[in-house]
């Protein structure tokens, strides 16, 4: 125990997840980062100097209480929740498999309902006024056809996040989201790789250019400080403009 407060990064090994944590370290949170990659966790951890690295699956619901009722035991209540954990499994919408569709609902929506319940008893039970931050994106209110599932979890966790901050708001237990637009990260390299669909990208997105994952990470932050002690149930989307145009495509 540090005294200091606790935040939980799912999807933390890279990406969007670790520059939030690299944000909440900043403004003197203790961190403990879950992923479902082993290694790469571990290693995030270690160069983060984080409370712990930790092996998650959020597409589990067995397997995410059992991180929460980990992290309990080890480092105390947590006092933030950052769900962003998610993946895209992008296909033809005509071929699409129910098998690929369930699993990004597994993970992207069903998963930060239940680590969100979760960590709101938690808090509850102990007190803490604490502060949710869920990964939504542009895509719940702009879609892409190649992505289907992963536009269908998006504008749930979009709900998801208005009817949390509702249920929780007696408890002083603020909840938002975040909604990027185009982000360098993983999840864009096969646009950063073909000019022409780079190009597409940025003629859609006033700014001109990609956003970075800290830019993202530093909206969590302050989602998650007192400097947003007013904000509840709101979508703050960081997308350059794109979502301000009158086209998507």
């Amino acid at each position: 125990m540090t005294g200091k407060q606790l935040a939980l990064i799912t999807g933390g090994a890279q990406g969007i997840g670790y520059a939030s944590a690299e944000a909440l370290i900043e403004d003197g949170f203790d961190v403990v980062l879950a992923d479902i990659q082993a290694d790469v966790v571990a290693d995030a951890a270690k160069a983060l100097n984080a409370r712990a690295g930790l092996v998650c699956d959020m597409g589990d619901p067995k397997a995410v209480h059992a991180m929460f009722d980990q992290i309990t035991a080890d480092y105390g209540p947590l006092h933030a929740l950052v769900n962003n954990a998610g993946i895209a499994m992008p296909g033809d919408f005509l071929d699409y498999d129910l098998d690929s569709f369930e699993r990004v609902i597994d993970i992207n929506l069903k998963g930060v309902f239940v680590a969100t319940q979760r960590v709101a008893r938690d808090m509850v039970a102990n007190g803490v006024e604490g502060a949710i931050v869920n990964m939504s994106s542009i895509n719940a209110q702009v879609a892409i056809p190649a992505i289907p599932a992963y536009c269908a979890s998006k504008g749930g966790v979009m709900q998801l996040t208005k009817v949390a901050a509702l249920a929780l708001a007696k408890n002083n237990i603020r909840v938002n989201a975040v909604g990027p637009g185009s982000i360098d990260t993983a999840m864009m390299a096969g646009v950063n790789a073909d000019p022409s669909a780079f190009d597409r990208a940025m003629s859609r997105t006033p700014l001109g250019r990609p956003g970075t994952a800290r830019e993202i990470g530093d909206v969590v932050a302050f989602l998650c400080s007192k400097k947003s002690s007013y904000i509840t149930g709101e979508t703050i989307y960081v997308d350059g403009g794109r979502l301000g145009l009158n086209y998507t495509c």
